[in-house]
């Protein structure tokens, strides 16, 4: 029953991490509970080992339709790569607590900005890609590389949300540039779990298999319907976000 549950939500997690991000509020909460024992480096590594290939083929099936802006793109990828293996090794030496509180001021803070202005994503702007959104691709890069290596959920949409506000990219565009960029985090993370023995590598493969599925069911469910329905299902996943990281803090807090 435990494997059934994993490999379903594996499915729903390359779903929605393909269209919004998001996909670790599904699997690692999962894989806790079928494994209370393992550590949370062991619990991240597996996530991030099935996350890689959805990430994957998601971004593969975007690149077929949607035009990556790799100038942007590119260095925040690098600066990613980097800062998320640096996460990943503190993830044994930072307690989450000092964390959640401030991941969930910002997610009340991305959804509503993103709720109040109505056109907000709707329409690509096409900005000029110089050599000032250069350098500010590799500092968001840096910053969201390190948050998902070091913790993780809402990777995703942090990204969509930051190529959206100051690189004027429609939820479509950003999408597609944030599964890009969530690959290389996402590999970093796992060459520091890995090389730690802190994966579990059936079955984070046979995870990887339903997460490919899902993100391929995902992608095209984003290119079928456009930036509109990416934003609402953006806000979605935003609120769901809001309301597991404020039950948490509220839970510890009560203790």
């Amino acid at each position: 029953m435990d494997l059934a549950l994993l490999l379903g939500g594996a499915f729903l997690a390359g779903l929605v991490d393909a269209i919004v991000g998001g996909g670790g509020l599904i699997q690692i909460p999962l894989l806790f509970g079928a494994y209370p024992d393992a550590g949370a480096a062991t619990v991240f590594g597996t996530n991030k080992l099935s996350a890689v290939f959805g990430t994957a083929s998601a971004a593969a099936r975007y690149f077929r339709r949607v035009e990556v802006p790799w100038r942007a793109a590119l260095p925040a990828a690098g600066a990613a790569f980097v800062a998320s293996y640096f996460g990943a090794m503190t993830v044994s030496a930072l307690p989450e607590a000092l964390l959640k509180p401030l991941v969930l001021v910002l997610l009340v803070v991305v959804g509503c900005y993103t709720l109040l202005r109505g056109d907000f994503g709707r329409v690509d702007r096409g900005l000029h890609l110089g050599g000032r959104q250069m350098f500010g691709a590799l500092v968001l890069g840096g910053g969201i590389g390190f948050y998902d290596g070091f913790f993780g959920p809402g990777t995703g949409s942090f990204l969509i949300f930051l190529f959206v506000r100051f690189f004027g990219f429609d939820f479509l565009r950003a999408s597609a540039t944030a599964n890009v960029v969530n690959v290389m985090t996402n590999v970093a993370a796992l060459i520091c779990f890995g090389s730690g023995g802190q994966v579990m590598w059936q079955l984070g493969l046979a995870m990887a298999f339903c997460n490919v599925a899902g993100a391929l069911v995902g992608s095209q469910l984003a290119l079928r319907h456009g930036s509109r329905f990416v934003r609402r299902l953006f806000l979605v996943v935003v609120l769901i976000l809001i309301v597991r990281f404020a039950g948490e803090l509220l839970q510890s807090w009560s203790q």
